[in-house]
């Protein structure tokens, strides 16, 4: 087979395969896979309909991949006429596209006719708007192929009553019209509890004697007797001990004392420590009393548990033993089994009497004989999903296909790529390369390779319940202000505004420019933390040294001596350190004196940019090797090929803010240099001049009168003439 003519083109400074008709994407499984800019992209955190992406994730993974791509290349070529109008993104698919030569083509064109008059419409055209609501489609037909039966779904009243049952009981499943119905599996499940549940409660009341020992009212009981057992088997223990030591009885009971500690509290308040208390009063009989003297936490369960239990097993007797108590409880086990053996529970609430009833109905085959009529519908129901497929790929696929094969839309200033998400507004400028970011450890253990100036926000918004991370890229303007809990504006794709504060800067060059003034900056902000060190420390000093000598005045000590030999050692050592740093600065300025005032600018421009140099070509060279591939990984993506922003390509990526020429002395607020420091200046000025001057007469001085004693040493010079420095401005007389 003839391999297909692929077009390239350079797009990013990188050669991509163009995909800019139907052709191509009808070959497109024939493209090397080595010439795809992405292999695969996540499902959500997109700027696309989410539902068309879904609806090409065949796994289910939540990823796309290559081979999904091509799938949807085949089947959209296969099924419509003309791939090429895949190319217009259109949301509206009109019927003459469907192609009807290809037997599914035909089916599809059936299905979007059958949703149009589901819908009660008329027209030679299906959007994606009329295939989206599935709800809307089926609201009005009994089956819809999805294998759920609703109570609409049948006329017979008993079935419907069955069908309200089962979703009472299970809760339903909702249909393809929204209404919550059953299936197969529910009905199955629902019939075998309803047998369960009526078999177990029918085995109770065969041994109804034995296991009911109080009738309908042995649940109660046994309830009463669970609420005090552990506090009667106590009582027990305690009598037993105080019989087995009666001078332990005391102990053992509750003391006078122990009712003090809480008698100046509010005794209603205090149950939970009242309760801690023996049931009754201990004695040494080990008889639990049935006629009073209860303890006051427990009056009211154990009034029910005499009421259910004690009074018809122990009619007029006023005390029980432990042996007649454990009888008691014995009574009870084979009710216990037989309630651990309990079956059906989630149909427990209809009552025994209605599962008893709907078995005998047995409307169980009715029901599944509706479910399979419903299912009968299946491959039309399917079809009417592909038609909403179709749709959404007509509108979505090749918008997938310039951000996926390659990074047109990327590109191309008209369009935004679907991982661009907005454009945050800060610091006077505007950043459209904006991505919703979805781990931001990995965006930083990854972004790090990009080369790009970063700022990764937080952004809230009254919109949404939710927040949201994006990473925006920052490719023009100063960087001064730009720093983490800076507050900005970002708008998302629909226009609508988020708060965002900036949580983290990736910090990289922007501009050659920025890069020139890069050193200065730092130096700067280094001068200014140490002055502020240094001042901060000296403050501390102060008010320490300050504290400490108040402390010792209020204390009334001596004040220390002033040490003369101390001072005037100090005033020394500062004398010849301010000497030797005044005469390397003369020495300076009288080698630059000596220049011509534009030399003076040349030789400060080769300074400034031999500090400037090194910073610039690191600026140059991560300026061209800027890439967006790092960033979209961290996201998920697998990019296959470099997706870069070099400088021209930057420059569109940020806007800043342009203000029209003004007269500054129109502004009645403009900073005015206050006299006192225009004089200052002044004063240093002519001071520095003064000093250029005076050293350069000095050294120049100096020059000449240790020529005239090298004449005088050596004859042989006698011939040279002294020529007066044109450069000095006062001449030293010999």
């Amino acid at each position: 087979m003839e391999k297909y003519d692929w077009k390239f083109s350079t797009i990013g400074g990188v050669t991509r395969v163009n995909i800019d008709s139907g052709d191509d994407i009808r070959h497109l499984g024939e493209l090397d896979q080595k010439l795809w800019t992405v292999l695969s992209c996540p499902v959500k955190g997109l700027e696309l309909d989410e539902r068309t992406l879904e609806l090409m994730d065949t796994n289910n993974d939540g990823m796309i991949h290559v081979n999904e791509v091509i799938a949807a290349a085949e089947w959209l070529c296969k099924v419509l006429k003309d791939p090429e109008q895949l190319l217009r993104r259109e949301d509206t698919l009109p019927f003459p596209e469907f192609n009807t030569d290809d037997a599914e083509g035909r089916a599809l064109l059936a299905s979007a006719r059958q949703i149009l008059s589901n819908l009660g419409l008329e027209k030679e055209s299906i959007s994606v708007a009329d295939t989206s609501d599935s709800i809307a489609i089926f609201a009005k037909t009994k089956f819809n192929g999805d294998g759920i039966v609703t109570p609409e779904s049948t006329d017979d009243e008993a079935l419907k009553d069955v069908i309200s049952k089962i979703v009472s009981v299970t809760g339903g499943i909702q249909d393809r019209s929204g209404v919550i119905g059953v299936n197969a599996g529910m009905t199955e499940n629902f019939y075998a509890e309803l047998a369960a549940y009526a078999g177990w409660v029918d085995a109770g009341k065969a041994n109804a004697k034995a296991v009911f020992p109080y009738g309908d009212d042995t649940a109660a009981a046994w309830d009463a007797c669970t609420a005090l057992k552990d506090k009667i088997a106590d009582f027990f223990m305690r009598c037993k001990l105080a019989s087995f030591l009666k001078e332990s009885a005391s102990v053992l009971d509750i003391s006078p004392e122990r009712i003090g500690e809480i008698s100046g509290k509010d005794l209603s308040d205090c149950d939970d420590e009242i309760s801690e208390y023996p049931l009754f009063k201990v004695d040494a009989d080990c008889l639990l009393p049935l006629d009073g003297g209860v303890n006051p936490a427990w009056k009211d369960a154990f009034a029910n548990l005499k009421r259910l239990v004690l009074d018809s097993e122990f009619a007029g007797k006023k005390a029980v033993s432990e042996d007649e108590w454990l009888a008691v409880l014995a009574k009870f086990d084979a009710y216990n089994e037989w309630v651990a053996a309990k079956a059906g529970a989630s149909v427990e609430q209809l009552g025994c009497d209605t599962a008893h009833k709907l078995l005998k109905d047995n409307l169980k085959d009715a029901l599944l004989k509706l479910i399979d009529k419903d299912l009968e519908l299946k491959s039309e129901s399917e079809s009417i999903d592909a038609v909403n497929k179709l749709t959404h790929l007509y509108r979505d696929f090749y918008t997938l296909l310039c951000n996926f094969v390659t990074m047109k839309d990327f590109y191309n200033p008209a369009e935004y790529a679907v991982f661009q998400a907005g454009k945050l507004y800060i610091d006077q400028r505007c950043c459209e390369l904006c991505i919703k970011v979805s781990d931001l450890g990995r965006q930083i253990s990854s972004a790090g390779l990009s080369n790009m100036y970063i700022a990764y926000c937080n952004c809230v918004s009254k919109h949404s319940p939710e927040t949201m991370t994006i990473a925006a890229v920052v490719t023009g303007g100063d960087v001064n202000n730009l720093r983490e809990g800076k507050n900005a504006i970002f708008y998302d794709r629909d226009g609508l505004d988020w708060d965002a504060t900036v949580i983290k800067v990736l910090d990289n060059p922007i501009s050659i420019r920025q890069a020139f003034w890069r050193p200065y900056r730092r130096l700067g902000e280094f001068i200014e933390k140490t002055v502020n060190k240094f001042a901060s420390d000296k403050d501390a000093k102060s008010m320490d040294s300050m504290t400490e000598k108040v402390s010792a005045s209020a204390e009334g000590g001596a004040k220390p001596s002033f040490d003369i030999g101390r001072f005037a050692g100090i005033f020394a050592a500062l004398s010849l350190a301010l000497a030797a740093i005044l005469g390397v600065l003369a020495a300076v300025v009288a080698v630059l004196a000596k220049l011509v005032w534009w030399k003076w600018l040349i030789l400060i421009a080769a300074i400034m940019l031999i500090i400037s140099t090194p910073s610039m070509i690191m600026a140059w060279l991560k300026l061209r090797k800027r890439n967006l591939s790092p960033v979209l990984n961290a996201n998920g993506w697998a990019v296959n090929a470099r997706i870069k922003v070099n400088i021209p390509f930057g420059a569109t990526l940020t806007s800043i803010a342009e203000v029209p020429k003004m007269n500054v002395g129109s502004d009645p607020y403009r900073q005015r240099m206050p006299a006192g420091v225009k004089w200052l200046i002044g004063i240093v000025a002519a001071a520095a001049i003064f000093c250029a001057l005076y050293f350069t007469n000095t050294f120049y001085g100096w020059g000449i009168e240790r020529l005239h004693f090298e004449r005088k040493a050596r004859p042989d010079i006698e011939n040279v003439s002294i020529q007066p420095d044109p450069v000095a401005l006062i001449t030293t007389k010999e």
